[in-house]
């Protein structure tokens, strides 16, 4: 195989660069998001994803271009065979340039890409706004003729997919909504990994090719090595601008805060430890201790600081939750603990 030009290896080094922080800040913005109408800003992650799969995608064919034939596309065959469909790119990656189906992952993978249903609404979802939807209140005021599409409605009927009963009760509970759209986010980050992640295997274990290989050693290397154990897990959110700029109202402990819970007959609270827990365990550490106040507010303390396990807390205290402060693991939930906090 012929080595690469420098020029276009650097400009390929820079799409994968490009696209995967993209990506990466599109799941943070997701993440951000919380069911409150309000501050549901639907434009900026559709913006991000949208774009940073397709560069993803178009420097996957360039690179299987490469492989299989010894020289990339020409730029018409990127630009008018394929243009902004996202899933017009993935088929033509699971069709033409998907070079590997010997390992069992990789077989998961490319069944995942090309059956799960879920990933082709989403997909084109983004591909309506990548090409039309960008625009869509212009060319509502101006009268265009041109084909739009509401992106964020299609968007909310899926959300609306993902809850059950249980969800729309806890919708109407302060101590449990923020739950609701953390389950929605997850879920579909979970979707959107399980496909970022099976491109990027062909990179890591050089069914592209070792140029391939090479360039993901910076880029989607650890896409590339996530597994089922993994999804939905990785908190994005640090690397958005939201996330930087909103201050953190954290309460260390003080020897106060130890007497009012040893003192005071109204304040009940217990260890919980991981290991004596049978379910999925919410916490990074290992250990934390709940707490009720007077029946209605539920505290929890990890590492010497306070977070408020429900609504009512955070309300009253001015504490941060444990989910916002990025003391849980994403997608598991907390209800066990305000329950038992509640009983205490």
């Amino acid at each position: 195989m012929i080595k690469i030009e420098n020029t276009k290896y650097f400009a390929l080094l820079r799409e994968l660069n490009t696209s995967e922080k993209l990506i990466e800040l599109g799941f943070g913005e997701l993440q951000n998001m919380s069911f409150t109408e309000d501050e549901k800003f639907y434009f900026l992650p559709f913006q991000l994803l949208s774009q940073g799969f397709e560069r993803m995608m178009k420097a996957y064919i360039c690179l299987g271009h490469y492989q299989k034939y010894g020289k990339f596309p020409e730029g018409t065959y990127l630009r008018n065979k394929l243009g902004h469909d996202l899933e017009k790119l993935l088929d033509e990656i699971v069709n033409n340039y998907y070079f590997d189906y010997t390992r069992p992952q990789f077989e998961l993978d490319n069944k995942f890409l090309q059956t799960n249903l879920d990933l082709k609404e989403l997909l084109s979802i983004l591909s309506d706004f990548g090409r039309f939807a960008r625009y869509y209140n212009f060319d509502l005021i101006t009268g265009s003729s041109k084909e739009n599409t509401d992106t964020e409605e299609s968007w909310k009927a899926f959300e609306a997919k993902i809850l059950d009963s249980e969800d729309y009760e806890k919708l109407a509970d302060l101590n449990f909504n923020h739950e609701v759209y953390q389950k929605i986010s997850t879920y579909i980050v979970t979707i959107f990994e399980r496909f970022v992640s099976a491109l990027s295997r062909q990179f890591i274990f050089n069914c592209l090719g070792q140029e391939a290989k090479a360039l993901s050693v910076a880029n989607f290397f650890d896409f590339g090595k996530l597994y089922e154990q993994d999804f939905g897990r990785k908190d994005y959110r640090y690397q958005t601008t939201k996330y930087k700029e909103t201050p953190k109202n954290l309460h260390k402990r003080t020897i106060l805060d130890e007497i009012q819970r040893k003192v005071n007959s109204t304040y009940k609270s217990r260890k919980v430890l991981k290991s004596e827990y049978d379910k999925d365990w919410p916490f990074y550490e290992d250990e934390v201790i709940i707490e009720c106040r007077e029946s209605h507010w539920c505290v929890v303390t990890i590492n010497g600081f306070d977070y408020a396990l429900n609504g009512s807390a955070k309300s009253r205290y001015k504490l941060e939750s444990p989910h916002d402060a990025g003391m849980t693991i994403l997608g598991v939930s907390l209800s066990d603990f305000i329950s038992m906090a509640m009983k205490l």
